[in-house]
C-alpha cells in the first residue's frame, strides 16, 4: 500500500501533462498523466503535492484545489496485487520556469484533446470530475491486467457495460457507463413495447423521459428500455426495467423477443457529447394494463401515454413530438 499525490497544473485552458517515456520499469509507461509521486517520511498531502511539482517542473504552486481521493486496486489476488491512495490535485495558478523533468517530457496540451492521449480509463474519469469541479470526492478504481474492471464513486458503484463486437458478440471487454457514451462503442439494450389491441389497430404505450435524465431529457421514449449491465443477460434486464420504470411484474413468458434492432444516436447534453452506439433486444408485452396504476420511476419516468402506432411512426418520421425512437423500428413491430 503506498500514498501518492497527482496534480493537474492549468494554463490558458490547457493542462500540464507528463508524458511517462524516460523510465523502462514504470507501471505509467507510455502514458500521459498529471505530475506527482510517492510521500516521503512525515510528509502532509500538501507537502507531497509541493515538493513532486517542484522536482518534477520547477515550478511553485500558488492557488489549488484538493480535489478528491482516488483508490487504485491492481490485480489483487495476485503477485502483481497493488494498492495505492492518491491525492488529486488541481492547480489553477503557479509561478516559476518549467524544467526538463527526468520521468517523462512535459507538454502544455488543450484540454479538449485529452482523451485524445493515451490515459488510463480511470484517469478518464477523475479528469471530469476535476473539470466539473465536482465536491471534494473519493472514487475506487479496480484495475485487472491493465484493464478497469470496476469503479465506485462516493460509495456508489458505477455501471459497467460488455462492449460487443459489430455482430453483437461480447468481445470480453467492459467499460464504464460513461466512457461507452462518450466513445460511441457498441453495447447492448433492451426495448420493450407495450401494446394494445384498438378499432383501428394498436395503440403503443409511451413514457416520457424526465428532465433529470442525462440524455434526451423530457423526450418521449419506447414504453420501458434499459442497458444490459456487464455480465446480466436480456429478458432478466426486461423483467427488471418493467418493474422499476412502471412497476409492472411481469413473467417471462410474457415477453415476446419481435426482433433485434442496431442504431446510433447522437447528442449533446450539459455541454458534454454524448454517442450512443446499442444492438437492442426488442421486446413486445401485450398483457392489459391501466397505465392510471403503473408506479413511475421519479428519476427516469415523467409520464406515460398511449399513442397510435400509425399515429407515433408519422409524428417520429416528421418530428411532432420531442422523441429518441428509431423509425425502423417502430415501423418493425
Amino acid at each position: 500500500m503506498g500514498m501518492t499525490t497527482l496534480c493537474y497544473i492549468e494554463k490558458d485552458n490547457k493542462y500540464l501533462m507528463l508524458h511517462r517515456i524516460k523510465k523502462e520499469h514504470d507501471i505509467n509507461k507510455d502514458k500521459w498523466i498529471g505530475v506527482g509521486g510517492h510521500f516521503e517520511h512525515g510528509e502532509s498531502p500538501e507537502d507531497c503535492m509541493f515538493r513532486e511539482v517542484m522536482e518534477e517542473t520547477g515550478l511553485t504552486p500558488l492557488s489549488y484545489r484538493f480535489c478528491g481521493i482516488v483508490t487504485f486496486l491492481s490485480d489483487m489476488g495476485t503477485e502483481k496485487e497493488a494498492w495505492e491512495y492518491m491525492c488529486l490535485y488541481h492547480i489553477e495558478e503557479f509561478k516559476g520556469e518549467i524544467k526538463e523533468c527526468d520521468e517523462g517530457v512535459l507538454e502544455w496540451v488543450d484540454k479538449e484533446k485529452i482523451l485524445d492521449l493515451d490515459l488510463w480509463e480511470g484517469d478518464r474519469l477523475f479528469l471530469r470530475y476535476m473539470q466539473e469541479r465536482r465536491p471534494f470526492f473519493s472514487l475506487k478504481l479496480v484495475y485487472e491486467e491493465g484493464n478497469l474492471t470496476a469503479a465506485v464513486l462516493d460509495g456508489k458503484p458505477l455501471e459497467f457495460f460488455d462492449i460487443l463486437d459489430e455482430k453483437g458478440n461480447k468481445t470480453g471487454r467492459i467499460k464504464e457507463r460513461s466512457l461507452v457514451h462518450e466513445d460511441g462503442d457498441i453495447h447492448g439494450t433492451v426495448h420493450i413495447w407495450i401494446r394494445r389491441k384498438t378499432e383501428k389497430g394498436y395503440d403503443l404505450l409511451l413514457q416520457k423521459r424526465s428532465k433529470q435524465k442525462d440524455s434526451f431529457p423530457g423526450c418521449y421514449d419506447i414504453s420501458s428500455a434499459g442497458h444490459i449491465s456487464a455480465g446480466d443477460e436480456p429478458l432478466e434486464t426486461a423483467l427488471r426495467e418493467l418493474e422499476e420504470e412502471l412497476g409492472i411484474k411481469a413473467e417471462p413468458e410474457q415477453l415476446k423477443k419481435v426482433c433485434m434492432h442496431e442504431g446510433s444516436m447522437n447528442g449533446n447534453f450539459y455541454g458534454r457529447e454524448f454517442k450512443n452506439h446499442e444492438i437492442s433486444t426488442v421486446y413486445m408485452y401485450e398483457e392489459t394494463v391501466d397505465i392510471t396504476k403503473l408506479k413511475l420511476q421519479k428519476e427516469e419516468v415523467e409520464e406515460v401515454m398511449w399513442m397510435d402506432q400509425e399515429e407515433l411512426i408519422q409524428k417520429v418520421r416528421d418530428g411532432g413530438i420531442p422523441n429518441c425512437i428509431y423509425l425502423d423500428e417502430v415501423e418493425k413491430i
